[in-house]
C-alpha cells in the first residue's frame, strides 16, 4: 500500500526535485505535494468502528462490532492457551480500543479479556484470552434498523448446554432434602398394640378387602416461560426510553418464580439474561424439554401511541385474524432480521419445525389456553381484543406444545409505559397469567409423559 510517508520520501528524492526550480515554480511544486498528501490520506484512511457490543450468556457469547462499512476480516482459533485471534483489515486501531475498553465483564463464562494491536501495516489485531475450549461462529449481517454493518462473533461453548440436563439436576437438587444424597420414607403410622394370635375364633368369616382406588399420578408439569427479544434486539421502544426487552425478562423472571413455588410445576426460561435468541431456538428449548406449554412475553408498541390494552395470540395457519395481528406477527417475526441470525446454518431442525405440519391439534388447545390467560388479564389491565387473535408468529410454531403469545401492554402508550415499569403491575401480570395456566389445566388435565425428552431430532 503506498502511504503518505512513501510519498515524502518520493518528493524528497534527488530525482523528484531535480534543479532547483525558482521561487514561483517552488510554490506550484509544494502546492502539488500537499494536494497529493492530501488525496494519498483521504484514500488510505482507515475507517472507524461506531461501536462494539458484548452480550455474554450460559448459552453463548456474543461480540457485535458495527462500521459504517463491511469490515474485511480473518478468525483463527489459537491452542495452549486457549485465544481466538480476529485480523481486521483497514481499520482505525483508535476506535477499536477505545471501544473494547471495559467491556468483557468478569462473569463472562467464555472470554477472560480482550485486547487490540496492530499486526502489520493496515491489519489491526483483536485477541480473546478464553476460559474454556469454545466453537465460534462468524458471520456479517447488512443494515437493519438502527444499525450500521454488523460483524458478529459468536462463542459456543466445546459442548452445547442441554436444557434437559440442568432441568433435570435442578429437579434432584430441589427433591434431595437438608443437602443429604438420599431421601427417606416417611415412618410408618403406629396404630394400636395387637396379640400376635386370636384367643377365640372369629364367628364371622373376614370381610373381602375393599378393592383399592386407583392412585392418582402427579407428574411435574413443564412450562416454558419465553421473554421476547433480547441483546442486539431491544424490542419496542417507549417514549421514556423503556426497551421492551426489559420488561419482558423482568416479567418472565417473576412469573417463573410464581410457577416454581407451585407443587408439580417448574418452569424453564428461554433466556435468563440480556442476550438474543434466535426464534427457532426458543421453539427447540420447549421441544427439547418436552414442555407441556410455551409462553412467550411481549410489550410492544403500536404506530399510534394511544393504542392500549392486553391481548393474547395463538399461531395461525390459514392466515392473521386481523389487520393488527398479520402487522404484530410480521414485527415479531424479524426480530431474527435485527437480533442477526447467521443465515448460512442449515438447520435440519429448524426446517422440520417450520415445515408444513398439521398444526390443528396444536392450534387448538392454544386457544383454550389463551381463553384461560385473557380472562385473567381483563382483571389486571384492559383488553384490546376480547377475543384470542391469530396469525402467524413463527415463535409459536412448536408442532406438539400448546404455545400463546402475551402482550402484557402497549409500551408506546405512555400510560402503559409507566405501569410495566412498575413492579406491582409486573407482579400482577405474572399472576394472571399463572391463574389462566393454571385455569386451563383444571379443564385439560396433562397427559403422562415419559420422563425425558424424546431428543433424538436435536444435534
Amino acid at each position: 500500500m503506498f502511504t503518505p510517508s512513501d510519498a515524502i520520501a518520493a518528493l524528497n528524492c534527488p530525482a523528484a526535485q531535480g534543479a532547483a526550480p525558482p521561487a514561483q515554480s517552488r510554490i506550484k511544486h509544494y502546492l502539488l505535494a500537499f494536494a497529493l498528501l492530501a488525496a494519498i490520506g483521504s484514500a488510505g484512511a482507515a475507517d472507524r468502528i461506531s461501536a462494539v457490543r458484548i452480550w455474554p450468556a450460559q448459552d453463548y457469547t456474543r461480540i457485535t462490532i458495527e462500521s459504517d462499512k463491511p469490515v474485511r476480516h480473518a478468525l483463527l482459533l489459537v491452542k495452549n492457551p486457549e485465544r481466538l485471534v480476529l485480523d481486521l483489515q483497514d481499520i482505525d486501531i483508535a476506535s477499536v480500543q477505545q471501544e473494547i475498553a471495559g467491556k468483557v465483564l468478569p462473569n463472562d463464562p467464555y472470554i477472560g479479556q480482550m485486547r487490540a494491536g496492530r499486526y502489520k501495516p493496515g491489519v489491526v489485531r483483536l485477541v480473546l484470552d478464553l476460559k474454556t475450549e469454545v466453537k465460534p461462529q462468524i458471520f456479517m449481517l447488512k443494515p437493519v434498523g438502527d444499525y450500521g454493518h454488523r460483524l458478529v462473533l459468536d462463542v459456543y461453548p466445546l459442548v452445547a448446554v442441554d436444557p434437559l440436563m440442568a432441568l433435570l439436576q435442578k429437579s434432584e437438587a430441589r427433591s434431595v432434602p437438608d443437602g443429604q444424597g438420599t431421601e427417606t420414607a416417611p415412618p410408618a403410622m403406629a396404630g394400636p398394640a395387637r396379640p400376635e394370635t386370636r384367643t377365640e375364633p372369629s364367628p364371622e368369616p373376614a370381610p373381602k378387602p375393599e378393592p383399592r382406588a386407583k392412585p392418582v399420578v402427579a407428574r411435574m408439569v413443564t412450562i416454558v416461560v419465553d421473554a421476547g427479544h433480547g441483546g442486539e434486539d431491544p424490542g419496542a421502544k417507549g417514549r421514556e426510553g423503556s426497551r421492551e426487552k426489559n420488561v419482558t425478562l423482568t416479567i418472565a423472571r417473576k412469573l417463573k418464580s410464581i410457577i416454581d413455588a407451585e407443587p408439580n410445576m417448574r418452569a424453564v426460561l428461554t433466556r435468563d439474561g440480556d442476550y438474543f435468541i434466535p426464534l427457532q431456538v426458543r421453539v427447540q428449548k420447549a421441544r427439547k424439554v418436552q414442555a407441556d406449554l410455551f409462553v412467550s412475553v411481549h410489550a410492544d408498541a403500536f404506530i399510534k401511541p394511544h393504542a392500549r390494552g392486553s391481548s393474547v395470540f395463538a399461531l395461525s395457519e390459514r392466515g392473521a385474524t386481523s389487520t393488527a395481528a398479520k402487522w404484530l406477527a410480521k414485527r415479531e417475526n424479524e426480530a431474527d432480521l435485527i437480533g442477526g441470525v447467521n443465515l448460512d446454518l442449515k438447520d435440519r431442525y429448524l426446517a422440520m419445525t417450520l415445515a408444513d405440519l398439521s398444526l390443528t391439534a396444536q392450534i387448538n388447545d392454544s386457544l383454550k389456553l389463551g381463553k384461560a390467560v385473557l380472562s385473567e388479564l381483563g382483571g389486571v389491565n384492559a383488553l384490546h381484543k376480547r377475543a384470542v387473535e391469530q396469525a402467524g408468529f413463527a415463535v409459536l410454531k412448536a408442532p406438539d406444545v400448546p404455545s400463546i403469545l402475551v402482550e402484557t401492554a402497549f409500551i408506546s402508550n405512555p400510560d402503559e409505559e409507566r405501569r410495566l415499569n412498575d413492579e406491582g403491575y409486573q407482579e400482577k401480570m405474572a399472576q394472571a397469567i399463572f391463574k389462566g395456566i393454571k385455569r386451563y389445566f383444571t379443564k385439560n388435565p396433562p397427559l403422562a409423559k415419559s420422563t425425558l425428552a424424546a431428543i433424538d431430532t436435536i444435534d
